[in-house]
């Protein structure tokens, strides 16, 4: 007998107010209205007054519970952070790295691989080395470096496959200003399977405008290329800021967007963004351009307190993550500490419809990672679903059919 479950299902048509999903083993056989269920499937369950989306799936996370991709030690670390998301609804989980030196970025590639041979997380992202000192954020200045494909090319291999993405500055030297036959970060990324990212950059509207039409062109003559987009790493932060006589990267890739040639990932977390430009950029773009992420460090689910991001101190007070200078004092926002569907919440706070902020959140990043199997409630897709309340605070999620946090039927 399928599982049936009934409530407000959120499909990428739409939301479904009364609506089922039907599974069977470990995929979505059927969803539509809770009155349509197909013959042979069973009368629909009660409805439970619950909300169903997709599993969530995330593209820049640095960790959570207590632990952190950056300064994992073994599969353990890696899976405690990754079932702290889970838990809560992302499904599917990409690691992030930050700057480091190149042999600690080549050591934990390869256990990041690991634990995505294991299934744990979904492939690896490495936020640097090849970024601006001026944006460097919460990352050490100190260990960035100018492009080196080369280096690209190895920590490629040390990811045997897995390597999803890479964040960049375009004007750093080597990463995007080779002649169009030849050889930079971009291009050497691209041929490793790999979607550059524009982020923690200073470079000018101009220059970023290159960049990005080179990294496009790359990915649409790349043979077996896992995305037609480039992305955008949290547009805003880490970045330029946008003025009207200097319009910077923000402008760009805000333009590249809206003209379906990027997606821009937004950190909207209620910290590091306002809700009026969450808002506003979603409906610029379209949440086919936009792809919601927590940029999420080792305290995500954690109280206050003292933390570490990679070779950074970081302090949590009151729930915003901060780097701690020499003197004591707190300094640049040091990533996240919110779950994915916090993220969703806040963006329907901020006035999205529910349909587009869950395609930013499952959807559109699932394009990213080019994978057709996960990121909607789609007949055929892997049987990826979180249980929600009506103002979306999770009850249960279920990861290829098997519920891995809570019970569906749970008051």
């Amino acid at each position: 007998m399928p599982a049936v479950l009934r409530g407000r299902v959120v499909t990428p048509a739409g939301v479904v107010e009364d609506g089922a999903v039907v599974v069977e083993g470990d995929r979505i056989a059927w969803v539509g209205p809770a009155d349509e269920v197909p013959g042979g499937h069973g009368a629909a369950a009660a409805a439970t007054g619950r909300t169903i989306l997709p599993g969530l799936v995330d593209l820049h996370c640095h960790g959570g519970g207590g632990a952190g991709f950056p300064d994992a030690q073994d599969l353990d670390d890696v899976r405690r952070a990754a079932d702290e998301h889970l838990r809560h609804g992302t499904t599917t989980l990409v690691a992030s790295l930050v700057t480091a030196p190149p042999e600690v970025l080549l050591a934990r590639t390869a256990l990041l691989a690991d634990a995505a041979d294991a299934g744990v997380v979904a492939g690896v992202h490495l936020e640097g080395p090849f970024l601006s000192a001026a944006r460097c954020g919460a990352q050490n200045p100190g260990d960035m470096l100018p492009g080196d494909p080369d280096l690209v090319r190895a920590v490629a291999a040390a990811a045997r496959g897995h390597l999803v993405t890479m964040t960049v500055a375009p004007e750093v030297p080597g990463v995007a200003d080779a002649d169009p036959d030849g050889e930079d970060v971009v291009r050497a990324l691209v041929a490793a399977g790999a979607v550059p990212s524009v982020g923690h950059t200073d470079a000018s509207a101009e220059a970023t405008e290159a960049a990005l039409d080179r990294v496009f062109d790359l990915l649409a003559t790349a043979p077996g290329a896992r995305a037609t987009r480039p992305t955008a790493t949290h547009l805003f932060n880490g970045m330029r800021p946008l003025h009207h006589r200097d319009p910077g990267p923000v402008a760009a890739c805000l333009a590249a967007a809206a003209a379906g040639r990027l997606v821009v990932e937004l950190v909207a977390d209620g910290t590091h963004l306002a809700p009026a430009t969450v808002r506003t950029v979603t409906e610029l773009v379209g949440a086919d351009a936009v792809a919601l992420v927590t940029d999420a460090m080792a305290a995500a689910g954690m109280p206050d307190g003292d933390y570490r991001l990679g070779p950074l101190a970081v302090s949590v007070v009151d729930g915003v993550a901060r780097t701690v200078g020499d003197d004591g004092e707190p300094g640049a926002i040091a990533g996240g500490v919110a779950h994915l569907l916090d993220v969703v919440r806040h963006v329907v706070g901020a006035g999205v419809p529910l349909a587009a902020a869950v395609r930013a959140a499952a959807t559109t990043p699932a394009t990213v990672l080019g994978r057709a199997d996960v990121g909607a409630l789609v007949p055929g897709r892997r049987a990826d679903l979180v249980v929600t309340t009506d103002d979306l605070r999770p009850v249960a999620v279920a990861r290829a059919g098997r519920w891995v946090a809570g019970a569906p039927d749970a008051a």
